[in-house]
């Protein structure tokens, strides 16, 4: 499939027209991931946004980088699980900071396309229309996802709350 067949049925590029899907689409690169390989890892830098063209993303993160208590359960929680047409790594767009979450192919094929930051700065710097309409997606689909992220945090709260 086109990578511009992908990139129309993404959410973040909801309302954007054909030319600058395809403007977007010449930028992208590929990547495929097998079951369980790691895409990008909590901490790390990142410059990238990711679009699932096929396959399954599991979105992790490790309780133990939020606190040096000894007895805090030590392994990795999956947070969110992405499938195709949906994308990550949306904040290292915003701000260059560090991943706050892994990342992990939950598939035996996950293809996925990779944006690379600068690169889509640049395009939505020369065309500010583009440039309004991706970042206002991208403030919808954070948005989304940090209500989730607050709707399973209070549920995890109030679970462990009825368990003391």
């Amino acid at each position: 499939m086109p990578h511009s067949a992908i990139l129309m049925q993404a959410d973040i590029f909801y309302g954007i027209d054909r030319d600058d899907i395809e403007r977007i689409a010449k930028i992208c690169q590929e990547r495929t991931y097998r079951d369980g390989e790691t895409i990008f890892e909590e901490n790390s830098s990142g410059d990238e946004l990711y679009v699932i063209a096929e396959g399954e993303v599991e979105i992790l993160v490790d309780p133990a980088m939020v606190s040096d208590q000894e007895d805090i359960r030590t392994e990795e929680r999956i947070i969110a699980r992405l499938r195709r047409g949906q994308s990550f790594g949306e904040i290292a767009l915003v701000d260059q900071g560090i991943r706050s979450a892994t990342a992990r192919s939950a598939s035996k094929n996950t293809h996925l396309l990779v944006i690379p930051r600068e690169e889509i700065l640049s395009l939505c710097e020369d065309d500010p229309l583009l440039g309004y309409r991706l970042m206002r997606n991208l403030a919808a689909d954070l948005s989304m996802k940090l209500r989730g992220t607050d709707f399973h945090l209070r549920d995890q709260l109030l679970h462990e709350g009825t368990t003391h």
